[in-house]
This record gives C-alpha cells, sequence and structure tokens, in this order.
C-alpha cells in the first residue's frame, strides 16, 4: 500500500499541473491582447515567484536544501525555461490555443530521445505509451490540420525547450528543495522575460490592467502551483513517463480552447 501511494501521489501531482497548464494555454492567448508576449511571461513568472516567497521562508523545508553549488544549475533552469516559454508565448500570437496544446505536447516525444543521447534507458512500455499518447493527442485536438504557420514552428521550437526543462528540473528535484527549484527558476526567466520586454514591447499600465485576469492565473495557478508541483512530482517520476503524463495538457488546451 506504500509503494502505491508513493507512486499514486506524485503522478496525481503531474495529472493536476497538466490540467492547469492546458486552460492556462487559452488564458496566455487572451492576454496577449493586451500586452505583448515577453511582458505577459515577465510579470507571469515574477508574480509566480513572488507567490512562493512565504513558502520559501516560512513553510519550512519540503526536501532537502538548495546547495550553494547548484546556483549555475538553477539560473540553467530558468533560461531553459526562459527560452521555452518564449518561444511558446511567442508561438501563440499567431496559432491558436488547441494547436499550440497539441505542438506543445510532443515533447513527449522529444523527452525520451534526449533521454537516449544523455545514456538513459527507455523502456518499451513508455515508448509505446508515448506513440499512443501523440495518435490520442493528434485525433483529440487538431484533427484535419493541413497549415503549418509561423507560430505553429515557434511551439514546436519550445517543445525542445520543454524537453530539456523536463530533464534539468527531474535531476533536481532529486537532489535540491522543491520550492528553491521552482522560485528560482522563476525568478531568472522573469528577469529575463522583463529585460527583453523593456526593449521589444510597450509596456503600459493600461494594457496590464486590461490583462490582469489572465496574468493572475498564469502567474498564481499555471506558474506558482503547477510548475511547482511539476518538480514536487517529478522527484519521483522519471522524465519520459512524467513526460507522458503532463502531455495531458493538450487535451484540456483542446477543451478550454472550444
Amino acid at each position: 500500500m506504500k509503494k502505491i501511494t508513493e507512486q499514486l501521489v506524485p503522478r496525481s501531482l503531474l495529472v493536476l499541473a497538466a490540467v492547469i497548464w492546458g486552460f492556462a494555454f487559452v488564458a496566455q492567448r487572451e492576454g496577449m491582447e493586451h500586452v505583448g508576449p515577453f511582458l505577459f511571461n515577465a510579470v507571469r513568472f515574477v508574480l509566480g515567484a513572488i507567490a512562493l516567497l512565504p513558502f520559501l521562508f516560512f513553510g519550512g523545508k519540503t526536501g532537502r536544501t538548495g546547495r550553494r553549488g547548484f546556483a549555475g544549475r538553477y539560473v540553467l533552469a530558468g533560461i531553459v525555461l526562459f527560452v521555452a516559454a518564449s518561444l511558446q508565448q511567442w508561438g501563440l500570437v499567431y496559432t491558436t490555443a488547441g494547436k499550440a496544446g497539441f505542438i506543445t505536447g510532443l515533447y513527449l516525444v522529444i523527452i525520451p530521445l534526449f533521454g537516449l543521447l544523455m545514456g538513459k534507458r527507455v523502456r518499451f512500455p513508455v515508448w509505446a505509451a508515448v506513440l499512443v499518447s501523440v495518435g490520442g493527442l493528434y485525433l483529440l485536438t487538431v484533427r484535419g490540420m493541413t497549415q503549418i504557420g509561423a507560430g505553429d514552428l515557434l511551439v514546436l521550437a519550445s517543445a525542445f525547450g520543454w524537453a530539456a526543462h523536463v530533464h534539468i528540473v527531474g535531476w533536481l528535484a532529486r537532489r535540491s528543495d522543491p520550492i528553491v527549484v521552482a522560485s528560482s527558476q522563476f525568478a531568472v526567466c522573469g528577469a529575463l522575460s522583463l529585460g527583453v520586454a523593456v526593449f521589444v514591447e510597450p509596456i503600459t499600465i493600461r494594457g496590464l490592467h486590461e490583462a490582469w485576469i489572465p496574468i493572475a492565473y498564469a502567474g498564481i495557478l499555471s506558474t506558482a502551483g503547477a510548475y511547482t508541483l511539476q518538480v514536487i512530482g517529478q522527484r519521483w517520476v522519471e522524465p519520459a513517463p512524467a513526460g507522458v503524463i503532463m502531455s495531458l495538457e493538450t487535451v484540456f488546451a483542446a477543451l478550454g480552447g472550444w
């Protein structure tokens, strides 16, 4: 019973994260009717980092503490998150939430490929689950899609970033406190996004005010909530099966897109 619980709980956390992320595609798309993609991500990830501060300072430790030697790895996680999130958010300017959800979900194929390059063994049941998942997600989300646009290619590029991010988070989650991992990468990603937004996008109070509901959802639930659940869940779930579970976000992106 204990072993079943140890397997069920982290997987349930990853499923919950996928649900939140799926509906976040709609929030991300709607938010960009008022602000640019980099500004949206800047506010979103800074808000996510701020939301975790009480847990970071007053909530006690949920695992092994962050290590001084890991600072560079936390920064790396934030940079990879910045690249993946920026490409995805930029792509959403030109494509639909449903298509973006499906294309993002292709990272479940890329994750085990990256694993092979890293010398990790990927078992046959995982490959079978990947193939079935890709086929099912396609039928559920973008059946009949015949045209590939610039936005779709940007989101496809982001899928490689998300796959790398899953591996990095999986490594850090087993060696550091989940809140430290999550808050560190949010802070780095938010700072980088803001730095780009200042130079390439208009920043207005009106735009932020009109986009506050999508930003709040993406910042508090999708970022502080779901990404932290991912870090916690990946302490016990290997990257490849974790990718299969989290690819459920595609289904909920399609539902939200309706």
